[in-house]
C-alpha cells in the first residue's frame, strides 16, 4: 500500500515536495531534537488524488490518518474531544513552496461543548479555555463553512464595546461565553446547522477545507505571480496544540534569523504576550519587538538565541520561524526560508560567503535576478523630505518609497491600473488579509494601521518589492465611507500620498522621489557575477540620460539606440511634420536640414556618455503616420502653426493610412522609398562620430537598418549608408570604423540569415516584433485576450514578457546557425524586452548569443541572470534553497 502520512519522525528537509516546505521543516527540527509539538503530515499527492478522485480522500488514506491520530493520541496521552483531558490540534496548509497566508489553517480542532468543560478541568485556567472555543468556531466557521468572517467580529467588537474592553484579552470569562454562544448562533443562522460537536467530523471537514484551499482565488493568483507551477498540491500537517494564550508566562512570535528589510545579522521579528499566532500575522494586535522578550521571559529568549543559530547554520539560510511559548516552555512551529528584500538578499548572500558558508557560485545563485527592481527604486528627494514634516509614522515594513492616490478598494486598485496603466495609486487598509493580494500586487505602495512587520501586508509586500508603511496606529482609517484621518488632516480616496518603507513616515501630498545609491554589497556580487558571466550586458537607451543610468548599473554599451524617439520635442516634430507634408524631394531635403543638427546632437552626447563602448542605432522604424496629429483640434492647431490647410493634412493622413501599419510601410521600406532620411540619419550619425573622435574620443558605432526581410532591402540600404558616411568622412579628412547590420525582427529574415549575413557585420534580434509576427499576435491588441490564454492554461507566459522558445526560440537558432555559416564572426545579440527577463538570458547564453541589451534599470537583472546561466550550464547547484530564479518574469517577487 503507498505510504500517504508521515510522522514528524519520519520525515527530513529533503523531502520537502512530499511534505510540503513546513512538514519537511518540522520533520527537520524534530530530528534536530528541537522542541517541536508531535505530529504527521498528509502528503501533496494525497492533494492531487484529492481532486482527481471528485474531491473526496481515498479509503487508504482515511485509513492512515486515523492511524496516525491514535499514535498521536497515545504520544500526548490525550485524547480528540475527551471530556476530562482534550487533545486538540492544528490543521495547516504547506506546499513545496512557500505561500504564506495564501492557504487555509485551522487551530484548536477538537473543542465542544464537552471538551472545553475537559480544557477548563486540566488547565485550571476557564478564562484561556473559552477564548481558545471561540476562536476555534469563528477561524473554522470561516474557513471550513465559508461563513463571513466579518459578521463574527462585529458581534465581537459589539460586545467588546458594550463591556467597555478595547482589547480581546481585556473581556472576561463570562463576556467570552457570551461571545461563544452567539458565534455559534451565526453559524445556525448562516448554515441552518449547529457547529459540528464531533471532533473526528471537524478534522475530516477541516482536511477537506485545506485541500480545497489549493485552489482558492488567492492562492492561484499567488502562484501565478510567483510563477508557482508543477507542484502536486499542499500537505496537510495535523498537530497537537500548544497555546500563548495561556496567560502572562505564555506568547507567540515570528521572527527572522536576520533581518529581512536590510539583511543586519541580528535576530528580527515580534512576538505578543497571551495571544495565538493569528494575531500577529493577522495584525489584529500590534506585537512588541523579539528583542523585548528577553526581559519578560530571558529563559525562553536565550533558547530561541540558540536555536536561531542552530537552524541558520544547519540551512545555511536565513530563517523565518513561528514559535509558541506556553507557559515558559518554547516550542517551535515551523522554520523555512525567509522571504527577503532585494537589499537582505544581498547581503545576506555577501556576508554567508564572507563567514565560509557559501561559495560564490552558490551566492550568485542565491540572487533572484528579478528581485533586483527593488534597488533601483526611487527614494524621497532628501531637499522635499527636509521641508515638510510627515502626517504619521508607523512601522518600515518594506523599503523603497511610493507615491499614489488613496484607494481603500483592493479590486478598485487593480480596476484603476487595468483602465490605465500608468496610474499610481497607494492602497489603504485596517490591516490586509491574502483577499487583497490582487490590489497590492497592483498598487504602488501599502498603508495599513494595524500589524506589525511580520503582519500580512508588510510580508507580502517585501516579496512584491513594494514600499510598505505598518502598524500606523495614529492614523484612522474609515474604509466604509472611504476616509483617512490623522492630526485633524482628512483625506479622502483620490488624495495623493507618499510613503517612505524605510521609515515608516506618510507623507501628505505628491513628495519628488530621488534614484537610490547602491551598497558595497551590491557592487561586491555584481563584481562576482561579471567575473563568471559570458554574455555582455548592453542597454536600450534613446538619450544620454538613459545612458548614464545604464553606465552606473553595468550596462557596456547600448544594443538599441530608437532614433524615432528623439523626432517628438516641438521644434523637431515640426520639421518632421513638414518633411511628411512635403510635395517633392527638395522640400522634403530642406526640412530634413532642420532635423540634421538635432540628431547629430543627440548622437554626440550619447557617443560622449559610451565613449569606448558600442552603440547600435536603429534608423527610422515607426509609420510616418505616426508623427501626424489625431485629433481635430490639433490638426487645426497644427495647419495653422505649418501654414497648410487642415485638409492637406487630412489627405496626407488619408494618404499614409494603413489597415495594418505593423506590416506596413516602415522600418527599411521607409528608407528605400525615402533614402534621403536614411542619408540624413547617416550623416548625423557619421559627423557626430568624427567630431567627437577628432576631441579624443574612442566612437563606436553601430548602423542598424530595420525591418530587413530580404538580402536586396539590406543591400538597398547599405548603400545608402556607405554612400553617405563616405561623403562625411572625406568631408571632415576622418576615418571611423563603423558597423552596418539589421534587427532580425521578420520570420523571413530568421530563414534567409545566411544570405543577409553576407552582407551584414551584425544580427540583432528584435524579439518584440519577432513574436508578434510568429504568434500573428498585436501588442496593442494583447491585453484584450491574453490574460484569459494565460489563466485558462492556453500559454503558460505572456510571450511578450518571456521567450517563447518553441517558436521565436527557433528563429533565432536558424538564424544563428545559419548566419554563421556564411560569416563565422557575425556580431549576434538582442535589443527586445526578453533581453532583460532571465529565463530568456538563459536561452540567449545556451545559443551562443554575444550580447543581450535590456533597459537601464534592468542591467543588474541581466548581469546576475547572465552568470546563473553560466552556472547552470555547469549544473552548479546552491545547496537547498526555495528555486528563488523561478520567478514571474513580469514582476518582482521573494527570494
Amino acid at each position: 500500500m503507498a505510504k500517504y502520512v508521515y510522522g514528524f519522525e519520519e520525515g527530513n528537509k529533503s523531502m520537502k515536495e512530499l511534505l510540503g516546505g513546513k512538514g519537511a521543516n518540522l520533520a527537520e527540527m524534530t530530528t534536530l531534537g528541537i522542541n517541536v509539538p508531535p505530529g504527521f503530515t498528509i502528503t501533496t499527492e494525497v492533494c492531487d488524488e484529492y481532486y482527481k478522485n471528485g474531491k473526496t480522500l481515498l479509503k487508504e488514506v482515511n485509513e492512515q490518518i486515523y492511524t496516525h491520530l491514535d499514535d498521536l493520541q497515545s504520544k500526548m496521552n490525550k485524547m480528540l474531544g475527551d471530556k476530562d483531558d482534550p487533545l486538540l490540534v492544528s490543521v495547516r496548509s504547506g506546499a513545496a513552496d512557500s505561500m504564506p497566508g495564501m492557504m487555509d489553517t485551522i487551530l484548536n480542532l477538537g473543542l465542544n461543548d464537552e471538551s472545553i468543560q475537559g480544557l477548563i478541568k486540566k488547565t485550571n485556567n476557564e478564562r484561556f479555555a473559552w477564548d481558545a472555543y471561540r476562536r476555534f468556531i469563528q477561524m473554522f466557521a470561516h474557513v471550513v463553512m465559508n461563513i463571513d468572517s466579518k459578521k463574527f467580529e462585529a458581534v465581537l467588537d459589539e460586545i467588546k464595546q458594550a463591556k467597555g474592553a478595547e482589547h480581546d484579552s481585556d473581556l472576561n470569562i463570562d463576556d467570552l461565553k457570551e461571545v461563544v454562544e452567539k458565534f455559534k448562533g451565526i453559524v445556525q443562522q448562516e448554515k441552518g446547522e449547529s457547529f459540528p460537536q464531533v471532533p473526528t467530523v471537524q478534522l475530516d471537514m477541516a482536511i477537506n477545507a485545506v485541500f480545497m484551499s489549493w485552489n482558492n482565488d488567492r492562492a492561484i493568483l499567488y502562484r501565478k505571480l510567483n510563477d508557482i507551477k508543477g507542484l502536486l498540491g499542499t500537505a496537510v500537517n495535523i498537530q497537537s496544540m500548544v497555546f500563548g494564550n495561556k496567560g502572562e508566562s505564555s506568547a507567540t512570535g515570528v521572527c527572522f534569523t536576520r533581518d529581512p528589510a536590510t539583511g543586519e545579522n541580528s535576530l528580527f521579528g515580534e512576538y505578543l504576550i497571551n495571544a495565538q499566532g493569528e494575531d500577529v500575522v493577522a495584525g489584529i494586535r500590534t506585537p512588541d519587538p523579539i528583542q523585548h522578550l528577553d526581559s519578560k521571559m530571558p529563559h525562553a529568549y536565550r533558547e530561541l538565541l540558540d536555536i536561531r543559530k542552530k537552524l541558520e547554520k544547519h540551512y545555511i539560510d536565513m530563517q523565518d520561524m513561528e514559535f509558541t511559548i506556553e507557559e515558559g516552555t518554547l516550542y517551535m512551529l515551523q522554520t523555512r526560508n525567509g522571504k527577503r528584500t532585494a537589499e537582505a538578499s544581498i547581503r545576506i548572500a555577501v556576508e554567508l560567503v564572507e563567514e565560509g558558508l557559501l561559495t560564490k557560485e552558490e551566492a550568485i545563485l542565491r540572487i533572484n535576478p528579478n528581485q533586483l527592481d527593488q534597488l533601483v527604486h526611487k527614494h524621497i528627494d532628501h531637499k522635499a523630505k527636509s521641508s515638510t514634516s510627515s502626517i504619521a509614522k508607523g512601522l518600515p515594513a518594506s523599503p523603497g518609497a511610493a507615491v499614489g492616490k488613496i484607494v481603500f478598494d483592493a479590486h478598485e486598485a487593480n480596476e484603476l491600473m487595468e483602465a490605465k496603466a500608468d496610474e499610481k495609486v497607494i492602497l489603504v487598509r485596517v490591516e490586509t488579509s491574502p483577499e487583497d493580494l490582487i490590489g497590492m500586487n497592483a498598487a504602488e505602495g501599502i498603508l495599513t494601521s494595524r500589524g506589525g512587520i511580520t503582519s500580512h501586508a508588510a510580508v507580502v509586500a517585501r516579496g512584491m518589492g513594494k514600499c510598505c508603511v505598518a502598524g500606523c496606529g495614529d492614523i484612522k482609517i474609515d474604509e466604509e465611507n472611504e476616509t483617512l484621518s490623522v492630526s485633524g488632516i482628512t483625506l479622502k480616496k483620490g488624495d495623493y500620498i507618499t510613503l517612505d518603507g524605510s521609515t515608516g513616515e506618510v507623507y501628505e501630498g505628491q513628495l519628488a522621489l530621488q534614484d537610490p545609491e547602491l551598497s558595497d554589497n551590491f557592487a561586491k556580487i555584481m563584481e562576482w557575477a561579471d567575473e563568471i558571466r559570458s554574455l555582455k550586458i548592453r542597454t536600450n537607451a534613446d538619450t544620454p540620460h538613459d545612458a548614464k543610468n545604464a553606465i552606473k548599473f553595468g550596462a557596456q554599451g547600448i544594443g538599441l539606440c530608437r532614433t524615432e524617439h528623439m523626432f517628438f520635442e516641438n521644434d523637431r516634430i515640426r520639421a518632421m511634420r513638414e518633411m511628411i507634408l512635403a510635395d517633392s524631394l527638395e522640400d522634403r531635403k530642406k526640412c530634413l536640414a532642420k532635423l540634421l543638427p538635432f540628431q547629430k546632437k543627440d548622437f554626440k552626447e550619447i557617443f560622449e556618455v559610451m565613449t569606448g563602448l558600442p552603440v547600435t542605432i536603429r534608423l527610422l522604424d515607426p509609420p510616418l503616420h505616426e508623427f501626424l496629429p489625431r485629433e481635430e483640434d490639433e490638426i487645426k492647431n497644427i495647419a495653422e502653426e505649418l501654414g497648410v490647410t487642415a485638409d492637406k493634412i487630412k489627405s496626407k493622413m488619408d494618404d499614409l493610412y494603413e489597415v495594418n501599419p505593423m506590416l506596413g510601410h516602415r522600418g527599411c521600406r521607409l528608407g528605400i522609398t525615402y533614402p534621403e532620411i536614411t542619408e540624413m540619419q547617416t550623416r548625423a550619425i557619421i559627423e557626430a562620430a568624427t567630431e567627437l573622435s577628432n576631441a579624443g574620443h574612442k566612437i563606436l558605432p553601430e548602423i542598424m537598418i530595420p525591418l530587413v526581410g530580404n538580402i536586396n532591402e539590406f543591400k538597398h540600404q547599405k548603400e545608402v549608408v556607405l554612400k553617405t558616411a563616405d561623403a562625411v568622412m572625406k568631408e571632415s579628412g576622418t576615418t571611423i570604423k563603423f558597423l552596418i547590420g539589421t534587427m532580425i525582427e521578420v520570420p523571413r529574415a530568421a530563414l534567409t540569415a545566411d544570405a543577409i549575413a553576407s552582407e551584414a557585420d551584425f544580427f540583432s534580434f528584435g524579439t518584440n516584433d519577432l513574436t508578434q509576427m510568429t504568434f500573428g499576435y498585436s501588442r496593442d491588441d494583447v491585453a484584450n485576450f491574453m490574460p484569459v490564454y494565460l489563466q485558462e492554461g492556453i500559454l503558460e507566459y505572456d510571450p511578450f514578457q518571456v521567450l517563447d522558445q518553441e517558436s521565436v526560440g527557433q528563429l533565432v537558432k536558424i538564424a544563428i546557425k545559419k548566419g554563421k555559416s556564411s560569416r563565422p564572426d557575425i556580431k549576434l545579440g538582442i535589443c527586445g524586452e526578453h533581453g532583460g527577463e532571465p529565463s530568456s538570458i538563459e536561452f540567449c547564453h545556451n545559443v551562443g548569443l554575444e550580447y543581450v541589451s535590456c533597459s537601464p534599470f534592468r542591467v543588474p537583472i541581466a548581469r546576475i541572470a547572465a552568470a546563473q546561466a553560466v552556472l547552470k550550464s555547469l549544473h552548479f547547484t546552491a545547496l537547498d534553497i526555495e528555486s528563488p530564479c523561478n520567478c514571474n518574469p513580469s514582476l518582482v517577487t521573494s527570494a
